[in-house]
């Protein structure tokens, strides 16, 4: 794109740059206006016999039809030619090595911020999918990540360092970060060798230490926020040490969330050591100023349910007015959800709200994948005892329910089944578009 082209695009609005041009310019008129009415005006007056006599040498030299466009053009093409070199020189100052031209920055970043408040509830590789997504459409999201996590990495230094398990909340903050891949790598790069190292993430090991050094999780997320320029806010469900345990319907009760997610019988009811954990309040702000709040993807009682287990975000997302979306698994997980279809996983976070007290329906929207064609990679899955997660659009929306059904997976062929960021984020932002019309209505 050319200069001139790139400098017409300033003029387009929301940029929040010209008016403040605009105000910085009619502040330095009022100046000179002062400065030359502090000095009786004389200033004024030299400078009117000055243009006087300049204007006459021109027409003297070249007609009145030639000289003033001439000098209207020269004119124009200084303050271009001024602005250009301004703004690039800032674009070197700010950003040297990128390649993002600072006038589609600046218009990305003001689409941003006039983007909805998005609260995202989840955990695992799910809800850092969706916020890498979503952060393409707004800059005010916040994600609420279950804390219950007790294996890998995070388990390891859960038991030896008495930290709260960081792994999910690192996979959020390298999704919502806006620095440079290198270091967003960095943050997720995990050690394959190296006695005590390997198995454990940098990112993983970079929040424990900082937990160490600030004292609490909290904050050492906001300082690993501003390392990586974090688009948005991560906060932790809770900032208690949580430990799950799960009934089965074989009468048997199992503890540990890595454990759950491997139970030998159909779960019926999922709990927590301590019971009602207690909020932060950044999350039951965010939940309360929220335009859009979304539960899921992830894996139903280790990554979702956990969060609902906090009695306290159950309450304020039940006081909320903004639309409340549920985005359901594209498999079923061997273990965990055998044989549940889509209405089986929203029975499930009803019964889990129904042992807190709370009979209405939290989540009454519901975002789940078209139905998916056989094929290989289908008969790979159930080889291994997954399953598509079948979606009666008619049944549910009969008994009440807002259901969207939408291709999540992504139109590129993959070699896994999972949901594609940005097919995800697309969807869920329809959904929230066509709430607010109807609203609007």
């Amino acid at each position: 794109m050319t200069r001139s082209q790139r400098a017409v695009r300033w003029l387009q609005p929301g940029l929040v740059v010209k008016r403040w041009v605009l105000t910085s310019g009619l502040g330095l008129l009022l100046a000179l206006i002062g400065g030359a009415v502090w000095a009786d005006l004389k200033p004024i007056y030299w400078i009117l016999e000055t243009l006087s006599w300049l204007l006459g040498a021109l027409t003297t030299i070249l007609p009145r039809e030639f000289t003033g466009p001439l000098v209207v053009l020269v004119g124009v093409a200084l303050v271009l030619w001024g602005q250009s070199r301004s703004f690039g020189s800032i674009q070197q100052a700010l950003a040297p090595d990128k390649d993002t031209v600072l006038i589609d920055a600046l218009r990305a970043k003001s689409r941003l911020n006039r983007g909805p408040n998005i609260v995202a509830i989840g955990g695992g590789t799910g809800l850092s999918t969706l916020l890498s997504g979503l952060k393409r459409y707004s800059s005010h999201i916040t994600a609420i990540v279950t804390v219950a996590d007790d294996g890998g990495s995070s388990g390891v230094l859960r038991r030896e360092l008495g930290v709260l398990p960081p792994g999910d909340i690192r996979n959020c903050l390298a999704a919502l970060s806006t620095e440079e891949p290198l270091l967003t790598r960095l943050f997720q790069y995990r050690f394959s060798a190296g006695s005590g190292l390997e198995g454990h993430s940098f990112g993983n090991l970079f929040l424990s230490a900082l937990t160490a050094i600030t004292g609490n999780l909290e904050t050492a997320i906001t300082a690993s926020s501003r390392v990586l320029a974090v688009q948005g806010q991560v906060v932790p469900a809770t900032n208690v040490d949580v430990r799950l345990w799960a009934e089965l319907e074989n009468g048997q009760r199992i503890e540990g969330e890595s454990n759950i997610g491997h139970a030998p019988s159909p779960i019926v009811r999922l709990g927590c050591i301590p019971e009602r954990p207690p909020a932060l309040p950044r999350a039951l702000e965010a939940i309360a100023n929220a335009d859009l709040i979304v539960l899921g993807p992830g894996s139903l009682y280790t990554s979702l349910l956990p969060n609902l287990l906090v009695p306290e975000l159950v309450s304020a997302i039940r006081r909320s007015r903004a639309p409340r979306l549920y985005i359901c698994n594209l498999m079923t997980q061997p273990g965990e959800t055998d044989g549940l279809d889509v209405r089986g996983h929203l029975r499930a976070i009803e019964a889990q709200l129904a042992s807190l007290g709370l009979n209405q329906r939290l989540f009454p929207a519901v975002l789940a994948q078209d139905d998916l064609p056989n094929s290989a990679l289908i008969k790979h899955y159930q080889s291994r005892g997954a399953e598509p997660v079948i979606c009666d659009s008619k049944g549910l929306k009969k008994d009440g329910y807002d259901v969207t059904q939408a291709p999540l997976q992504g139109a590129r062929p993959t070699s896994t089944l999972r949901h594609d960021p940005r097919s995800l984020a697309l969807a869920v932002m329809r959904f929230y578009r066509n709430h607010k019309r109807e609203q609007l209505q």
